[in-house]
């Protein structure tokens, strides 16, 4: 026994033993054989006699392969409609927009000790796991063309709102969206049922969840330069645009590769409070209701299978198209469902500069000039080069720019007037057996007074951008009706049934069980972008339902 190594030890060698049928014998490797026996010159020589020194094999125990610890296929745990169909929820959700997934997230956050049942169904399918502007391969140009192939063309058949466009899928158009977050101007909810003043805690919590912040243009040489001329052209309030992105770097282990803000990180905080039960490609087809009050959906698969859910409450959160659709095929009765449907008046402007107009260090541009008391729109400056540079890849030659393409687009309010409706159309009928939709949609005389003024104000920027920057091209025009997705008012809330759809804490009137948690309940469209009320509105009435599921 060597004295030295534990491990090593002498052997006899027997007649006919070599170095290389001693390694083979004991299924050790000739090379470490030859090192420790340097007296042995020759592997293929009897050694019959000799002492041979061996190094013991240490056991080692084989690592067990890793398991799955669940039966997850997805980026997202799914669950089939036949499992939902055995379960009767507490809440369930329809549509996984920005409002849907904002009541899941509060709902799973305050009941995570509780055994509650919530279920949420989405009739589109698996897309992207994050909003288009974070997935590598796309920009901002790939991403707008991804959008417009991949949604449906709703306004392809509606000659009065032709640039509708609807997309279904897991996060809806939430996964197209620009980030744009700011909040309605207190004047713009003086004929709500909820107040300004009680919209405050809820928009604070909603900016903190979506990360919203005038971050991103920080200390943008762009941006500087622009609030100059901005403020210096009779808009002394404009400011950096507030957006919901993650301005957090990844470190420590905490991955922040989520920047731009979608529901499905709303799905995500939800995920890792409590479970929940989510279904795709699950088409709510009609609510059944029972004495005033909803026992359950019916909802179906690709495949045209059949299911129904039952559920104690439901919140619908599938579109200003889909949500009163779903009401209105439904038989669900009241006058105003479909009714009241608005979108902002825009115009949209283009300004081509000198590149030399600006340092050398561009940077990125993103302003907002707020509605105000005496200016009843909002405008938002961006660049460079429209949105084409507002935001890129990092894997992407930025190209030296010769001419810099200014954006400015100015949002107005549109009145909310009984026969800008949807309607359904009995002789067109989608694969479900469901009626398409029928959109009806006019500028009123005081809505086009409005666009008037929102040129006037464009144009006065485009005015004080001029003196201070030589222009060498503008143009102007009104944006296509429904190609932007500010879609409001088909559901809006208020408190006469007569002339509102549900209560102001979203709850349908007459059917106590049913909420609207989406755009179609803002009453009135202000003039800003309508995501961040939206959201408010939701964290709202999902406190409302915990409130009265206590």
């Amino acid at each position: 026994m060597n004295g030295c190594d534990k491990n090593m030890y002498t052997y006899s060698a027997k007649k006919g033993d070599t170095l290389r049928s001693i390694a083979n014998q004991m299924n050790i490797g000739i090379e470490q054989l030859i090192s420790i026996n340097p007296q042995i010159t020759n592997p293929n020589v009897d050694l019959e006699g000799q002492k041979v020194n061996v190094r013991r094999i240490i056991k080692i125990p084989v690592c067990k392969p890793m398991a799955p610890l669940t039966e997850q296929k997805h980026w997202i745990p799914l669950t089939s409609l036949e499992k939902m169909s055995e379960t009767e929820y507490d809440v369930l959700i329809v549509g996984t927009g920005f409002g849907g997934p904002t009541v899941l997230w509060r709902l799973c956050e305050q009941w995570r000790k509780k055994g509650m049942q919530i279920g949420v169904i989405e009739s589109g399918d698996l897309l992207m796991p994050t909003n288009a502007l974070n997935v590598p391969t796309l920009n901002a140009t790939s991403a707008r063309a991804f959008y417009k192939n991949f949604g449906f063309p709703l306004g392809k058949f509606q000659p009065e709102y032709p640039g509708a466009t609807e997309v279904f899928a897991l996060g809806g158009r939430s996964l197209f969206w620009s980030g744009n977050t700011p909040r309605l101007h207190p004047i713009d909810m003086d004929d709500w049922p909820v107040s300004y003043k009680e919209m405050i805690p809820y928009y604070n919590i909603a900016e903190q969840i979506m990360n919203v912040s005038t971050g991103y243009t920080k200390d943008s040489r762009i941006t500087t330069k622009m609030l100059e001329i901005i403020r210096r052209s009779g808009f002394p309030d404009v400011s950096e645009m507030p957006m919901a992105v993650d301005l957090s770097s990844t470190r420590f282990g905490q991955i922040h590769s989520n920047a731009f803000f979608s529901s499905i990180s709303l799905l995500a905080m939800a995920l890792y409070q409590r479970p929940f039960d989510i279904a795709v490609r699950a088409r709510a087809v009609k609510i059944f209701t029972e004495n005033d009050n909803a026992r359950g959906i019916q909802v179906m698969s690709p495949d045209k299978k059949s299911y129904y859910i039952k559920a104690k409450n439901i919140v619908l959160s599938a579109s200003s198209w889909e949500t009163p659709r779903l009401l209105i095929h439904s038989g669900i009765q009241g006058t105003s469902i479909g009714h009241y449907l608005m979108n902002h008046s825009k115009i949209v402007a283009t300004v081509r500069v000198d590149r030399n107009a600006f340092p050398e260090v561009l940077g990125t541009l993103a302003l907002l000039v707020p509605r105000t008391n005496d200016r009843p729109f909002q405008v938002t400056i961006y660049g460079p080069n429209l949105e084409r540079y507002m935001w890129y890849q990092t894997y992407e030659d930025k190209p030296l720019l010769e001419e810099i393409e200014i954006g400015i687009e100015a949002l107005g309010i549109v009145e909310p007037r009984f026969e800008n409706h949807i309607s359904l159309n009995s002789n067109r009928l989608d694969e479900y057996r469901v009626p398409e939709i029928q959109v009806q949609f006019s500028y009123s005389e005081k809505d086009k007074e409005m666009i008037g003024i929102m040129v006037n104000g464009v144009n006065q920027i485009i005015s004080g951008i001029g003196k201070a920057i030589t222009i060498k091209k503008s143009d102007l025009c009104l944006y296509v009706p429904g190609d932007d997705y500010h879609e409001m008012g088909t559901c809006r809330m208020g408190n006469d049934p007569a002339t509102s759809v549900t209560n102001r804490y979203g709850q349908l009137h007459g059917i106590s069980n049913v909420y609207v948690a989406d755009n179609s309940i803002l009453p009135f469209s202000g003039a800003a972008n309508p995501t961040l009320t939206t959201v408010a509105l939701a964290i709202r009435t999902a406190d409302y339902i915990i409130h009265q599921l206590k």
